[in-house]
């Protein structure tokens, strides 16, 4: 399954990059991770827990960073096994530039595979998955760098749940 897709980020083109390769923001972006440990250099070492139709699975798995050109382009690799369930790797290339806005544009092309019982609940099922997960860590990422539109004059409502929080990267990378 392959898709591509772009994200307008208000951030500047350093602050994303640093995002992507931290991996704070990367464990509160995965669907599911409850793990990630590792570095950008040494790649990283990730648990995830992931419910695709009847089939719920823990899964452990390695994310490698290759073909990088800072602060252009990184691919993403990863594979990860779940026992019984099987196995799901694949990986995403980004690529940001920078927009007439001082903001960032986010280009990215992912390309996802599954084996084992995952396998068996057909490719209508796998598709949608993988484009809900790629959808919700693209949301989450987003979230985590952008800076606030304005800073909220209603009463805090907010959950401690929530995760990520909006812009909570970038204020700690700009404070």
């Amino acid at each position: 399954m392959k898709m591509s897709d772009s994200r307008a980020i208000a951030a500047d083109q350093d602050t994303v990059w640093a995002a992507i390769l931290s991996p704070d923001v990367l464990r509160a972006c995965v669907p599911g991770c409850t793990e990630l440990t590792g570095t950008a250099q040494e790649g990283f070492e990730a648990t995830v827990v992931q419910k695709v139709g009847p089939v719920k699975a823990t899964f452990k798995g390695k994310v490698t960073l290759s073909d990088i050109d800072a602060p252009n382009t990184v691919t993403l690799t990863g594979e990860g096994k779940g026992g019984a369930a099987g196995f799901a790797k694949g990986g995403a290339t980004v690529r940001l530039s920078a927009s007439d806005d001082g903001g960032t544009l986010l280009d990215y092309d992912v390309e996802a595979k599954v084996g084992g019982k995952l396998a068996q609940l057909g490719s209508r099922i796998i598709d949608g998955f993988a484009k809900k997960m790629a959808d919700q860590f693209f949301d989450n990422f987003q979230s985590a760098v952008e800076e606030p539109a304005a800073e909220e004059d209603t009463t805090e409502e907010t959950s401690e749940s929530e995760t990520p929080k909006k812009g909570w990267f970038r204020k700690i990378v700009s404070g």
